[in-house]
């Protein structure tokens, strides 16, 4: 993860106050967003910190059969789960997507994507990219995004600075993601993860934004704002 640079000001000072991206969107039904990337590109840290930086956008967590590394905590970074209870969730429906990854089993919830649209809540899901195959045949609107590092060797900088993996497993992680990342056109978005404050504003102008586009917003023209202008009600 990169450092703020002395011209970019930190989200700290940005966020203070009633900023223009801490509002909610006034228009525009919750969405779903799937973001993916490379182990290491930073997608976690990204969705981690959107969220956290308006009220109206929630992470989800997902469940994993793997085994915590150093810091991690239940319910916070996953819902670390056995594999039996998995296959259980997994064979009541309890999943929208599911995956493996280097022998462990990986889950989205499906009730705690419902629970925050129920809410009028957009929801950040990370997963990979047979995760997110499997999420766009779900039926939820979706809108994905691929994190790009800035190049292979700042990604296997990255893997190495994280101390959490062995050599082998990092040559495992660059090789998958030589072969993942050809797939990219997959995705609505591409977001290059230069800079990690700056790549969080990225992310979530292309959340707000989203909530603009007209394909979404014909049934709200259609049947409350146009009904301002025929003298039938108010516009908002």
């Amino acid at each position: 993860m990169n450092k703020t640079t002395s011209e970019t000001p930190s989200l700290s000072t940005q966020t203070s106050g009633l900023s223009w991206f801490s509002l909610r969107p006034e228009m525009g039904r919750p969405l779903l967003y799937i973001v993916s990337a490379p182990s290491g590109a930073g997608k976690t840290s990204l969705c981690r910190r959107v969220s956290s930086m308006v009220g109206w956008i929630t992470y989800s967590i997902s469940y994993t059969t793997r085994s915590p590394r150093p810091g991690e905590v239940d319910g916070v970074d996953y819902f670390f789960v056995t594999p039996d209870l998995f296959a259980e969730m997994k064979a009541k429906g309890e999943f929208l997507e599911t995956a493996e990854v280097y022998g462990n089993h990986y889950g989205t919830a499906r009730n705690q994507i419902e629970r925050s649209f129920s809410q009028g809540k957009d929801v950040l899901v990370d997963i990979d990219i047979q995760g997110a195959r499997t999420m766009r045949q779900s039926g939820i609107p979706s809108l994905s995004v691929y994190i790009l590092p800035p190049s292979y060797e700042v990604l296997r900088e990255r893997l190495s600075g994280r101390a959490q993996d062995s050599p082998e497993t990092i040559k495992k992680r660059l090789e998958r993601a030589k072969k993942e990342i050809t797939s990219y056109n997959e995705y609505d978005y591409l977001l290059i993860n230069r800079e990690f404050d700056r790549a969080s504003q990225d992310l979530l102008a292309i959340i707000r934004a989203e909530h603009y586009r007209k394909s979404g917003l014909q049934e709200f023209m259609e049947k409350t704002y146009l009904k301002g202008f025929a003298g039938n009600g108010s516009s908002l």
